[in-house]
């Protein structure tokens, strides 16, 4: 059996961190230990087709930081694609809720880099549901 752990464990934790950078006020700091969860090369496709890289993340979470108030993340479906020798590759379905009561869902498949035994974000796609 494939061991996916590590980076299921990532998405968890990754999620968990953005979930508190959009949903309260934070210092400035907590923004950049969030961000170096993600390679300087990293690669978005957002839900509405978008492509994104490093600085336009950095960009969109710069503006966004403590804005979501009540904003949570559900995640589900955590499934591994496939390993690599310096990664790997897996999906999962996140579901988002702020206090106004917005909703989302999509699907996401990202690719885990892995840099001097640290997991790094190199892409990510993500499909709403």
């Amino acid at each position: 059996m494939t061991d996916y752990t590590e980076y299921f464990d990532e998405v968890i934790q990754a999620h968990v961190a953005i979930e508190q950078w959009l949903g309260k006020e934070q210092e400035a700091s907590e923004l950049e230990h969030l961000l170096t969860r993600f390679s300087p090369q990293f690669s978005m496709v957002s839900p509405l087709g978008r492509v994104l890289g490093f600085d336009a993340l950095n960009q969109l979470f710069m503006l966004s930081g403590g804005k979501k108030l009540g904003f949570r993340i559900k995640l589900s479906e955590l499934r591994g694609i496939a390993l690599h020798n310096d990664g790997a590759t897996v999906s999962y379905r996140e579901q988002q809720t702020d206090a106004t009561g917005l909703h989302s869902d999509r699907r996401s498949t990202v690719v885990f880099q892995k840099v001097d035994g640290k997991i790094l974000w190199r892409h990510l796609h993500e499909t709403f549901c």
